[in-house]
């Protein structure tokens, strides 16, 4: 091709058409703007979920809500993630990781006014497709970029990013909270990195367009989208609105199961699936998936509801229940650094997996032992090693599967992954959190009624602002709190066991050495970004 003679020079953007490997300036270069973005995301939801026990208690709203607020991001996410993925096969993938970024900021500035929990639910929904879209983009990007084999190098990164972003929003947002800013100012505080990650991206990121037809599936996306909607407001309403085995029950599930069979349906049909179906024929693609639902459901208990723990079990401020949770990030960030580091230079990835699944499993089990009491240092102990699970899972999956596809199918592939692991989030914290309701409502009822008080005066279903309660009804419901989140990750616990049980038969294959660019050369690009 033409533009073949100036890829040798150091000043042209590194993806060129003819496939030249980027240097690790060029690529540092090009994730400067992508991990910014991706940092944006996190530390604006994390910020929340620390702040989310003082937010309720000021516009109103119980665990329901709690619950709702998680988990409305969660199913946008969910419900996104495969669309983007779609898309970033189709259109130009800088173009639109701007987008999802420009979507999240503006969820996030109009959560800043909410004023009871109904609007601050449907921000959060707006949020969730701008977090779709930056989780799933940000590996798709990396994946052109650079190969299976340098990949775990650079996914260290993303990995610390991570860490730094989680550790550093609760902190920053219970300092908030606590200050007399105010709550509302979780949300503004995002704002000035996201208009720099957004210049930034513009300066950096430079990767072909390319042309071709596109059709997008909108019929698949309308039906993954309610098929996941009902099933999560049957998991977070049964039990509290109405019995388990009730006939709102018995319509909702069978409802949300014809959906999803619809949806199947509807992918085996189109022409440019969301989820292309003939992806599950590779094994590993499906052991990984499957893998990553169940990661989904212990990874956002623990950052869920270890906030509620440190609050409302243990009475400590947003700020300290942010500090307190450092041992998990602790954990998550040196294992997705090291494992990362290691698999560059050793190739072998299943390993890390496996031993993610055991840490993951043991983490989840042993937070099932905690109560209001329990001597901090051996919940740091826990926490630990459910970070460690997470971070030498979480990065690795989507490593499994990116060296298993064609360049077209990157971007599909890759939002695979982060679907399955967000739907097993959503629709665990939907899950986990009702449970959690239940166990807090009848132990604080049990404690209340030992001290011969009325339940009214303790519990009035909402969040509890511990600091103002007397003495005694304050012990009941830290002590009601601990039992029930000890529960909830018990709950979680066989999750973790099965996401161990399928990578053990997950087979290990040689990481590629080429990137997804350089496996398209010569390709159909025309144009730079």
């Amino acid at each position: 091709m033409a533009t073949a003679s100036t890829t040798a020079h150091t000043s042209t953007p590194p993806s060129t058409p003819d496939g030249a490997a980027m240097s690790h300036r060029q690529i540092m270069e090009a994730l400067s703007g992508l991990l910014l973005g991706l940092f944006v995301a996190i530390l604006s939801s994390t910020i929340v979920s620390n702040a989310l026990p003082r937010i309720l208690a000021d516009i109103g709203g119980g665990q329901s809500a709690y619950t709702w607020v998680v988990t409305a991001s969660l199913l946008a996410v969910t419900a996104t993630t495969p669309i983007w993925g779609k898309l970033s096969d189709l259109f130009s993938k800088k173009l639109l990781i701007q987008l999802a970024l420009v979507i999240y900021v503006l969820g996030s500035v109009v959560a800043g006014f909410s004023t009871g929990p109904g609007m601050l639910i449907g921000c959060r929904l707006v949020q969730g497709v701008g977090a779709g879209g930056l989780s799933a983009l940000t590996q798709v990007i990396m994946a052109a970029m650079i190969s299976p084999r340098e990949r775990g190098r650079y996914s260290g990164y993303l990995g610390a990013t991570f860490a730094v972003a989680t550790v550093g929003g609760p902190l920053v947002g219970g300092v908030i909270v606590d200050s007399a800013l105010g709550w509302r100012w979780c949300f503004y505080v995002g704002v000035p990195f996201a208009v720099i990650a957004l210049v930034v991206l513009q300066k950096t990121l430079h990767l072909p367009v390319v042309r071709r037809k596109v059709t997008i599936d909108w019929a698949g996306a309308f039906f993954i989208t309610a098929a996941v909607s009902l099933l999560m407001i049957w998991v977070s309403l049964a039990g509290q609105n109405y019995a388990w085995m009730s006939w709102q029950s018995f319509v909702m599930v069978p409802a949300a199961v014809l959906l999803g069979c619809v949806f199947l349906y509807v992918e085996s049909r189109a022409e440019q699936p969301i989820v292309p179906l003939r992806l599950f024929r590779n094994k590993t693609i499906t052991l990984t998936s499957l893998a990553s639902l169940f990661v989904g459901v212990a990874m956002f208990a623990g950052t869920v509801f270890l906030s509620q723990y440190f609050q409302l079990a243990r009475g400590r401020t947003p700020t300290m229940s942010g500090i307190m949770t450092i041992p998990l990030i602790g954990g998550l960030f040196v294992a997705s650094t090291a494992t990362g580091q290691i698999i560059t230079r050793t190739g072998r990835w299943k390993a890390f997996l496996v031993a993610g699944g055991l840490l993951l499993t043991a983490g989840s089990a042993t937070l099932g032992l905690i109560r209001y009491d329990t001597p901090y240092w051996e919940v740091a102990v826990y926490m630990a090693l459910l970070g460690l699970g997470v971070g030498m899972m979480m990065q690795n999956l989507v490593l499994a599967v990116q060296n298993q596809v064609s360049t077209a199918d990157l971007g599909a592939a890759s939002s695979l992954v982060t679907f399955f692991r967000s739907l097993g989030g959503a629709v665990g914290v939907s899950a986990l959190g009702a449970v959690l309701g239940n166990r807090v409502t009848h132990f604080v009822t049990d404690g209340l009624a030992a001290l011969h008080v009325k339940a009214a005066a303790g519990d009035s279903g909402g969040i509890p602002d511990v600091a103002t309660l007397p003495a005694p009804v304050r012990g009941v419901v830290e002590s009601a709190y601990g039992h029930g989140i000890g529960d909830v990750f018990l709950y979680a616990a066989p999750f973790a066991l099965l996401s161990f049980l399928l990578v053990v038969f997950v087979k290990e294959v040689a990481l590629r050495t080429r990137s997804g660019l350089q496996q398209a050369a010569p390709g159909t690009a025309t144009a730079k970004e």
